[in-house]
C-alpha cells in the first residue's frame, strides 16, 4: 500500500510539473506577443503583428510593411527589447538558482561575487574617465563587462588562496572585492566633480533595457539558452551542493572543479546581461525562492521552470516601466526593486518555507 501511494505521489508531482511547465512556456510566448504590441507609438495590432510575419515568412501581401516608421517601431525597437528582456531573465533567474547552491546561502543572488560592483567600477570608468572610448557607442557596456568578469575572476583566485574554495570563502571574498570596487568607483566620482557623468552612472546602475538593439540580441540569447540547458544537464551536482561538500566526498564526487566551473559560466551569464541592460537586482533573487516554495528544490525542475517564469516577469517590468510614466520611462532595476523587495520580505516570515530542504 505505501509503495503504490509513493507512486501515486510521484505521478501526481510529474504531472503538475509538466502542466507548469507547459504553462509558463505558453504564457511566455503570450508574453512575447503581448508585449511587443506595448509602447509610446499608438500602432494597431495588426500593423505589429503584419511587421513581424512579413519579416519572419516574407509574406508578399504584406510587403507594405518591409520598411518605413511602423517597421522600425515594431523590429528594430520593440520586438529586440522584448526579447534582451527575455534572454537577459532568463540568465539572471537561473545564475541566482546556481549561485544559490553553490554558496548554499538562500540569500544569494547573481550578484553575490562582486560581480555587480565589478561592472559599476567599469562603467563608471568609461563614464567618467573616457577609457574604452575606442570601443564606440558600447565603451560603457564593455567596460562593464570586463569588470564583471575580472572581478569574478578575481574572487575566485582569492577563494582558492591556502587551500580549495568554500562557500563561506566565495562569500566572504565576493563582499571584499565589491566594497573595494565600490570605493574606487565613488573616488572616480569624487575627484572627477562631474555631476553629469555621475547622473549617467547612477542612471546606468539603474538598469535599462531601453538599449536593446538586434546585435545585442544575437549575442545576449544564444549564450544564455546554451548556459541555461548546460546547467540544466547538471542539476545532480547542484542537488549534491545543497547537502555540503562533507556529504558530496562521502557521496564520491568531489565538488570543487564542478564550483569553479559553474562560477565562471555563471559569471559570463551575468557579465553579458551586465554588458546588455545594466544592473538589474532582486530578479535573481526572488524567482529561484517562489519557484522553490511550489516545485521543490530538485534542480531538474527548479532550473527550466525559474527560467521560464523568470524571462517573462521581466518582460511585463519592462512594459511596465514603458507604459507608468507618460513620454517617460522608469530604470527597470527601480521596478524590480519595489516589487521584489516586498515579495522577499514576505518569502521570509514564511513559516512554511525553507532552502535545500529544509524548513525553518
Amino acid at each position: 500500500m505505501e509503495e503504490k501511494t509513493v507512486k501515486k505521489e510521484k505521478i501526481f508531482r510529474s504531472s503538475i510539473y509538466a502542466t507548469a511547465l507547459v504553462g509558463l512556456a505558453a504564457f511566455l510566448v503570450f508574453s512575447i506577443l503581448a508585449a511587443v504590441t506595448f509602447g509610446n507609438a499608438d500602432l494597431s495590432l495588426k500593423d505589429v503583428y503584419s511587421v513581424i510575419l512579413y519579416k519572419i515568412f516574407h509574406i508578399k501581401s504584406m510587403a507594405s510593411y518591409s520598411e518605413g516608421a511602423i517597421h522600425d517601431v515594431v523590429w528594430l525597437i520593440r520586438l529586440p527589447r522584448v526579447l534582451l528582456a527575455l534572454a537577459v531573465g532568463m540568465a539572471l533567474s537561473v545564475c541566482g538558482v546556481v549561485m544559490q547552491a553553490i554558496v548554499q546561502n538562500p540569500l544569494a543572488d547573481p550578484y553575490v561575487l562582486g560581480i555587480s560592483s565589478g561592472a559599476s567600477f567599469g562603467a563608471t570608468l568609461a563614464i567618467m574617465l573616457g577609457i574604452g572610448s575606442f570601443l564606440g557607442g558600447n565603451s560603457v557596456g564593455l567596460c562593464a563587462f570586463i569588470g564583471a568578469m575580472l572581478t569574478s575572476f578575481a574572487v575566485i583566485a582569492i577563494a582558492n588562496m591556502g587551500g580549495k574554495a568554500t562557500s563561506a570563502k566565495l562569500i566572504l571574498a565576493g563582499m571584499a572585492i565589491s566594497a573595494v570596487c565600490s570605493a574606487f568607483s565613488n573616488f572616480v566620482i569624487y575627484i572627477t566633480n562631474d555631476k553629469n557623468g555621475a547622473t549617467e552612472v547612477m542612471k546606468w546602475t539603474m538598469g535599462s533595457l531601453a538599449g536593446a538593439n538586434w546585435s545585442r540580441v544575437s549575442v545576449m540569447l544564444p549564450v544564455t539558452l546554451v548556459c541555461v540547458v548546460l546547467f540544466w544537464t547538471q542539476y545532480r551536482n547542484l542537488n549534491l551542493m545543497l547537502l555540503g561538500d562533507e556529504v558530496s566526498i562521502t557521496l564520491g564526487t568531489d565538488l570543487h572543479r564542478f564550483r569553479t566551473a559553474y562560477l565562471i559560466l555563471s559569471s559570463v551569464m551575468v557579465g553579458f546581461a551586465v554588458y546588455c541592460a545594466g544592473v538589474i537586482g532582486f530578479v535573481g533573487l526572488v524567482i529561484p525562492h517562489v519557484v522553490r516554495i511550489l516545485f521543490g528544490t530538485d534542480h531538474c525542475r527548479l532550473i527550466p521552470l525559474s527560467a521560464l517564469l523568470g524571462s517573462s516577469f521581466l518582460i511585463w517590468c519592462d512594459v511596465a516601466c514603458r507604459v507608468i510614466l507618460k513620454n517617460s520611462e522608469m530604470p527597470i532595476g527601480v521596478l524590480v526593486s519595489i516589487i521584489g523587495a516586498p515579495c522577499f520580505i514576505y518569502l521570509l516570515v514564511r513559516k512554511s518555507y525553507g532552502f535545500g530542504g529544509k524548513k525553518g
